[in-house]
């Protein structure tokens, strides 16, 4: 690659051949970021001999760029709005670094047209970087208009005619179809428009095959590098998110990567996976300011080009350099904290369940986090503010590093174990602190022994069974790939196929839930394209009923979408159930290729008066049946019985 060079910003720079424009040109010896200005688009990169990255193809503002959907309120339907500068400042430059800034600021004359927020987009190349950093601060100043905001990111389109081969894990990467494939007479459209059955691709290799956007999701917690290869020249463009602090919904909020396009995203805020829940609403004028970022576009290049793998092994290494200079100390923005303004938590977790030991367990590999303050399990519908996680060590000690000034609850959740934790203090994190909290102790919901249980509490439903695909529908990626096997396109049609007459009955001690447990509750399609509900069962012995006493049934769901449980006990023509959620969830995890969206447990009384000796059966209807999609997913499922039986 050479000695590092100065970076060097060369603008405003006139090209006349299309109009008068001026931008912005960013430059340090290994590459060259062009900006439009004041809009703040990136409309080039030039590296390696390739004059532009980007997509040539594609108008301007429709290469590299930050936007938002939002709406006013009692509006439902979200306005797009790719952000673009009305003011260009240079914030700083020496032959180390170059920070520049694009603003659009809001005004009253605005209301009901524009986002009520002022919007700051920076840009910064350093010395000897193969890359540049973008960041955003977001605020909404005391008294303006309420709003909804329904996702922001920053998107980048890259040339189709050279990076084909995409990547987001070790064995996540692949040969990607064109944007042409997906369009008629190559593409099929499938059951909604996200997914498309490639007939005709351009590359026949991939005939046959379904693309959909989705199956390219990622929790958070994993979602820290992933982007393009091209071959011709050996070329890698990456997308680094070094912390995940700015992103909303904690460590298992799911997001977009990259897909075709070939697109490369870095998502901050979505409703992916969640629903409106996700979306946070600001009400009452209140003020609100958020930095998202910075995230990293890094560039890599390689003599040999049969083998990808060297670019993403190289992708890898530059995440973690990254992630080791987090919190980054030349972002110059006064309102992004440098590592001496922030602070650190830690301590042990400890889990208390004497049904299970007479001793305090480790809650070894629990997620411990700080958010803003709210109740148990808040911090997976929060989206205003930072949140900091870390996964506790084998003992169930934790350090939670660089903590954002302001107030905290500390929530944690052990897999395992259902239910949350909560520290009861709110924690006031100053500068400089590392505040050290000692033993705490979760006790999580129990009343009595387990009878039975069906499933591990882990907020998934990977454990239970995932069908084949249909081979008329498969992403060969997916193939005997055991982890991800559930984001294959239509598994939800399986089940009337595993089911075609009646609904899946579970025997406890005979059943397998591996096997004999389908991953999720859906409706049954009918030859006339119309959707029946379906009724589980769970059969199971009791030797004797304690009169008189209470029962517990404890569910916990890893995914609803518009949905409904109604438990019945015994009696599944009683005319109200014995328990009913009502409509609940938003988070489509069915249809977008998931395997868990929000995390919902419920802890139901069953009275003895219920139940009886001998074989019981526990009745499990999603009720709500007006398309493929609605349904449940469950994490977890368990009996127990009366205190001391």
């Amino acid at each position: 690659m050479g000695p590092p060079r100065a970076a060097s910003l060369a603008g405003p720079a006139v090209d006349a051949t299309a109009g008068v424009t001026v931008k912005v040109e960013i430059k340090n010896g290994i590459f060259e970021l062009t900006l439009s200005n004041p809009d703040g688009i990136v409309t080039g990169v030039r590296y390696n001999g390739v004059d532009n990255l980007m997509e040539i193809l594609n108008k301007e503002d429709n290469r590299g760029y930050w936007d938002l959907v939002w709406n006013p309120p009692g509006q439902k339907t979200g306005i797009f709005d790719v952000i673009k500068g009305t003011e260009f400042r240079i914030i700083y430059q020496d032959e180390n670094q170059a920070e520049v800034s694009f603003t659009r600021n809001w005004d009253p004359s605005l209301e009901g047209k524009a986002v009520p927020l002022n919007i700051d987009k920076r840009f910064i190349v350093l010395r000897g970087s193969s890359g540049f950093y973008t960041y955003g601060i977001y605020e909404h100043k005391e008294g303006w208009p309420d709003f909804g905001l329904g996702e922001t990111r920053v998107a980048f389109k890259l040339r189709k005619d050279k990076f084909h081969y995409m990547a987001l894990a070790d064995d996540r990467q692949r040969i990607m179809p064109m944007p042409d494939d997906r369009l008629p007479p190559r593409g099929q459209p499938l059951a909604y428009p996200e997914a498309v059955l490639l007939v005709d691709p351009i590359n026949p290799d991939l005939r046959g095959e379904v693309d959909d956007k989705y199956q390219y999701s990622c929790e958070d917690q994993y979602n820290n590098v992933h982007g393009w290869m091209s071959f011709d020249p050996p070329i890698g463009f990456w997308q680094i998110t070094p912390s995940d602090e700015f992103r909303t919904g904690g460590p298992l909020k799911q997001n977009l990567t990259s897909h075709v396009g070939p697109t490369m995203l870095a998502m901050f805020l979505s409703a992916h996976y969640a629903g409106d829940d996700l979306s946070p609403k600001f009400t009452n004028g209140e003020y609100w300011k958020k930095v998202h970022g910075p995230v990293f576009m890094y560039l890599n290049s390689s003599w040999d080009g049969s083998d990808p793998t060297m670019l993403w092994e190289d992708a890898k290494v530059q995440m973690m350099i990254e992630k080791e200079n987090w919190p980054y100390c030349f972002a110059l923005s006064e309102d992004f904290q440098k590592t001496e303004q922030r602070g650190c938590v830690s301590g042990r977790l400890l889990v208390r369940d004497r049904y299970i030991d007479d001793q305090d367990l480790y809650a070894s590999g629990a997620y411990v986090g700080l958010a803003l303050p709210g109740e148990a399990g808040s911090w997976q519908r929060e989206c205003k503010g930072y949140q900091f996680w870390c996964r506790a060590d084998v003992d169930g000690s934790f350090y939670i590093r660089n903590i954002v000034t302001g107030n905290y609850n500390l929530y944690a959740w052990v897999p395992g174990f259902i239910g949350d934790y909560r520290l009861d203090a709110t924690l006031t994190i100053a500068s400089g602190d590392d505040i050290y909290l000692g033993d705490l102790v979760y006790e999580p919901p129990r009343d009595g022994p387990t009878m039975w249980e069906i499933g591990v509490p882990d907020r998934s439903a990977a454990e239970f069974y995932v069908p084949d695909p249909n081979s008329n529908y498969v992403n060969r990626l997916y193939i005997n790939h055991p982890a991800d096997r559930f984001r294959q396109y239509g598994l939800w049609e399986r089940y009337a196929e595993l089911y075609p007459n009646s609904d899946l009955v579970y025997t406890v001690g005979q059943s397998d839930y591996s096997t004999d447990w389908f991953y999720a509750q859906v409706n049954r399609k009918l030859d006339d394209n119309t959707y029946q509900p379906t009724t589980w069962q769970i059969k199971f012995n009791l030797d004797s009923v304690s009169p008189s006493s209470t029962y517990k049934f404890r569910v916990a769901l890893a995914s609803s979408a518009l949905a409904e449980l109604q438990i019945f006990f015994n009696d599944q023509d009683k005319a109200l159930p014995h328990f009913a959620t009502g409509l609940i969830g938003r988070d489509n995890a069915i249809a977008r290729h998931g395997i868990h969206g929000l995390y919902w447990l419920f802890n139901i009384d069953v009275a003895s008066a219920w139940l009886v000796q001998g074989v019981n059966t526990i009745y499990l209807k999603q009720p709500r049946s007006q398309n493929p999609f609605q349904g449940l997913m469950y994490d977890y499922l368990r009996l127990e019985g009366p205190c001391g039986c």
